[in-house]
């Protein structure tokens, strides 16, 4: 096992600081939404892909570090090298609160009253919507829809056929019967679930309107 781990963290090293960096930026940000959706929906599969997420997080770090060590040849650089250092290990705190959140799985759905809670009182909120066959949205991706841009709401998994699909890129396509876990407004989900149930049809440039 810690051959293999090896074999990841020497391909993770031939990626340079600015794509390490930029990695580790895009899981902080999609790994705690994971991390909420599971315990909202009760996922083990979510919380297994935030487990996943987290030991691809140790691995960016420590291609990090090592990239440092080779980079740094005077004080100067040293000191520069530093600082990215920092907000490798500030992403990677976020990656392991987030694996400690999913750990809350163990305790029985009644032991968790205060996630409805916390859920309650924050203004963006994790949610879920299904794609109906009467919704136009079926068949184009979710770059051509511009969702996030139309109703503001950010697209944080997808499960449908082929299983889930996490923090998905903007060529993914929709299909019918996909169950979106979405993130943001009360407002902008009201309007999101409009067009994904077919009741409106979707116009990017009306829903920015409303989103």
């Amino acid at each position: 096992m810690a051959e293999f781990d090896d074999y990841i963290n020497l391909n993770k090293i031939d990626m340079n600081l600015k794509e390490l960096l930029t990695e580790m930026k895009n899981i902080s940000e999609v790994i705690v939404d994971l991390a909420y959706a599971a315990l909202m929906f009760d996922s083990e599969e979510i919380a297994q892909e935030v487990s996943d997420l987290e030991d691809e997080m140790d691995n960016l770090k420590y291609a990090i570090r090592i990239k440092a060590m080779m980079a740094a040849r005077t004080k100067e650089d040293a000191k520069l090298l530093s600082g990215l250092l920092q907000i490798a290990n500030a992403a990677e705190n976020i990656a392991n609160a987030a694996a400690d959140m999913v750990k809350l799985q163990e305790f029985p759905l009644e032991q968790r009253p205060f996630l409805s809670f916390i859920l309650k009182e924050s203004d963006e909120k994790i949610r879920m919507t299904q794609l109906s066959a009467d919704s136009d949205m079926v068949n184009h991706t979710i770059g051509e829809l511009g969702i996030e841009s139309g109703t503001g709401m950010r697209i944080i998994a997808i499960k449908g056929r082929q299983g889930w699909i996490y923090d998905p890129e903007p060529e993914i396509k929709l299909r019918t019967n996909d169950s979106l876990i979405v993130r943001g407004t009360e407002d902008g989900f009201r309007e999101l679930c409009k067009y994904t149930s077919g009741k409106e049809a979707w116009d990017p440039e009306e829903a920015a309107i409303h989103g």
